[in-house]
């Protein structure tokens, strides 16, 4: 019914996770994670509360093998499956013996990729190949996984959601909730390329992609970006034109004043000066 890789980077001391399922908010029910802990896949018809109990024996300090046969010993049903991964790399699975053909998982250096109910014995090992030959960040590694998960066959019952979790290997701070990447598609026809379009969206915003916010940010905000992206390139009149569009939206002229003392547009500003 699922697909997920879970996995640790070892440069960052990130962890992650990234999921697809034939149901409705996937994000909502298989992922859990907590930063400086680790993180946790609770699939098939594993009880909902599993993933907390996991990540709070990974807090206590205990291995996520001596954690993941507590919990296949104590399992009531034969068809569920989990996988943990913990801050430090260690890294364990469980497919229970009466999980929905075609089921299983493969576990690497740091990672563990696992599904059950798949289109055919070929997703897993496409999901292991692709993670162990993707670079980039974590996020982009576990989303290389997922789409060639999902290019393989994925969910024998079709594509509803998915989802991407990473958070960092440190506890969360007042400052810093150690959330890096959380992102959804609750309800798509090709939910794991929604994700990827929020992927690149996210990388954008993160790198101050002007010139792709330009094209795809929310429309109230794309003039904006418009103007920003001009004004970096030394386009006098696109940086005009854009924000002179943007201060005919109501009340946005308003919060542009408000924003006068922001580097970003003070940058236009001057180009327009």
């Amino acid at each position: 019914m699922t697909f997920s890789v879970v996995a640790h980077d070892p440069d960052t001391g990130e962890m992650g996770i990234a999921v697809s399922s034939c149901i409705l908010a996937v994000g909502r029910a298989v992922p859990s994670a907590r930063p400086g802990v680790g993180v946790v896949a609770v699939q098939a018809r594993s009880p909902r509360g599993t993933g907390h109990v996991l990540l709070s024996g990974l807090a206590e300090g205990t291995a996520p093998a001596v954690l993941v046969r507590r919990a296949a010993h104590a399992a009531e049903d034969q068809d569920r499956q989990i996988a943990v991964v913990d801050a430090g790399g260690a890294v364990a699975a469980d497919t229970g013996p009466g999980s929905f053909p075609v089921s299983g998982h493969l576990l690497g250096a740091g990672w563990s990729v696992q599904g059950n109910m798949l289109t055919s014995p070929e997703v897993l090992p496409a999901m292991a190949q692709a993670y162990e030959a993707a670079r980039g960040g974590l996020a982009d590694r576990l989303l290389a996984a997922l789409s060639a998960g999902q290019d393989a066959g994925g969910d024998l019952r079709g594509r509803q959601s998915a989802a991407l979790l990473v958070v960092s290997g440190e506890p969360a701070t007042e400052e810093d909730d150690g959330v890096r990447t959380d992102l959804r598609v609750d309800d798509s026809g090709d939910p794991v390329a929604q994700l990827r379009m929020l992927r690149n969206l996210q990388r954008a915003y993160d790198e101050r992609d002007y010139e792709t916010l330009a094209l795809f940010a929310p429309e109230g905000a794309r003039d904006l970006y418009a103007a920003l992206a001009a004004s970096r390139r030394g386009d006098r009149a696109a940086a005009r034109e854009a924000l002179e569009a943007v201060r005919a939206r109501p009340g946005w002229s308003a919060w542009l004043a408000s924003m006068a003392g922001d580097s970003r547009l003070s940058a236009v500003s001057r180009l327009l000066g």
